[in-house]
């Protein structure tokens, strides 16, 4: 495919590839798309970040779970296990059991789980987690098998983790070592699973890019080196869930894509009448932070490796806007920590083809929500988003319910 362009990308907006071939619609939290006719309630939910805060995760699903009713529910984790995995990892499934027997959830008689926690393989390891649940009353549901190329009733609850590599219901890569920052390895990387119902095929696509790792090093130039770096994986993902291994069908891909404002450009803005300092480390001479003074007031503005001082203030405003990032203080759910700007890392992107599953007139706009999830809770430091919209049956393929993609076993 044709280069993607080279900034991330802000709300609402819609790109094309440069040779035209692919175009993508990306939901945000400032401009919801409109949709078109509805057979099931279809639930798209993105970053959960398991055990940061398992109580009020648990809770926030439930209560999510119990206002919308859908029908098909995806959740898409990443960091399964929190920052500290290795210490958590042990509890990630007694939360899942503990979310698969609740009140909310006693309707949902078939789920599939797919967790990947071997973080002792640093070749394979993502810590990304999907999981999808279906609600009783739909009937005649099929997942993809990847590898006999066809699809499978879905019946029952499977758990599936540790090593997923040797499932075949779903395609899982960690990035090439050398679309890593510095070559080093970390939990970055997509999952990708194929669905059929209401006679429509399409792909969900879990996916977790590059974020920026150090303040100063994003500040040296727009757009910033990570921006390349989530350019470059985001083109990854694309290409392979677009090749010619697999018939080609609708997908959404949603995750955290760490899509952040440009630090060169924010700060630029912010301190234009500003004077730079450059404080360096004495022994190695490296750039330890940046402060910006404003000769007229007391106004000061750092920037850390790790720390943005003061900019989450000036963007309070933006507050229902922005979903990362909050602080992981149990008691403190509104509040901003003070080590990024404020960004949109998560997203609810999906193709062309896609849009057309939830298309609907003007009239049913109720039926399509865009938004975050738990704003007055605790839930890490990213605020999880969600799509909730009507599937059209046997929309985005002409005849989908005929098509060869849809054979099934």
């Amino acid at each position: 495919m044709g280069k993607i362009a080279q900034t991330d990308l802000g709300p609402g907006q819609v790109f094309i590839s440069a040779d035209h071939q692919h175009q993508y619609v990306l939901f945000s939290d400032t401009r919801p798309m409109i949709s078109h006719l509805f057979m099931f309630w279809c639930f798209l939910y993105s970053d959960i970040i398991m055990l940061t805060f398992p109580d009020s995760e648990k809770l926030v699903i439930d209560l999510t779970v119990q206002s919308h009713k859908p029908h098909f529910i995806a959740v898409h984790c990443q960091e399964v296990g929190g920052k500290n995995y290795e210490a958590s990892m042990a509890h990630v499934d007694c939360f899942v059991k503990e979310l698969l027997s609740s009140d909310a959830m006693k309707e949902y008689s078939r789920a599939r789980v797919y967790l990947d926690e071997n973080y002792k393989s640093q070749e394979h390891f993502t810590a990304l987690g999907s999981c999808y649940f279906l609600h009783e009353s739909l009937k005649n549901i099929h997942q993809f098998d990847f590898k006999a190329k066809k699809f499978k009733k879905v019946v029952g609850k499977e758990i599936y983790s540790d090593t997923l590599e040797s499932t075949s219901m779903l395609e899982k890569e960690k990035f090439p070592q050398d679309y890593f920052p510095e070559c080093k390895w970390s939990r970055k990387g997509f999952i990708r699973t194929r669905w059929a119902l209401a006679d429509c095929a399409f792909d969900l696509v879990n996916i977790h890019l590059f974020h920026d790792a150090s303040n100063i090093l994003a500040r040296e130039k727009s757009p910033s080196v990570y921006s390349g770096m989530r350019q470059k994986a985001l083109g990854f993902v694309l290409d392979r869930i677009t090749d010619q291994r697999f018939e080609k069908v609708p997908y959404f891909v949603f995750g955290d894509f760490n899509f952040r404002l440009d630090t060169r450009q924010v700060i630029e803005s912010l301190c234009s009448t500003a004077t730079m300092q450059t404080v360096r480390v004495g022994d190695t001479n490296e750039v330890e932070k940046l402060i910006f003074r404003e000769s007229e007031n007391d106004r000061k503005v750092y920037v850390n490796a790790l720390c943005t001082h003061t900019i989450p203030v000036i963007f309070h405003v933006l507050s229902e806007l922005l979903i990362y990032p909050y602080s992981e203080d149990s008691s403190q759910g509104k509040q901003y920590m003070d080590t990024r700007c404020p960004a949109w890392c998560d997203r609810v992107l999906m193709s062309a083809t896609a849009k057309d599953l939830v298309l609907k007139p003007e009239n049913e706009e109720k039926y399509l929500v865009y938004d975050n999830i738990g704003p007055n809770v605790c839930m890490g430091d990213h605020k999880p988003v969600y799509l909730s919209f009507r599937l059209t049956a046997g929309a985005g393929k002409p005849n989908a319910n005929k098509h060869k993609c849809c054979n099934v076993q």
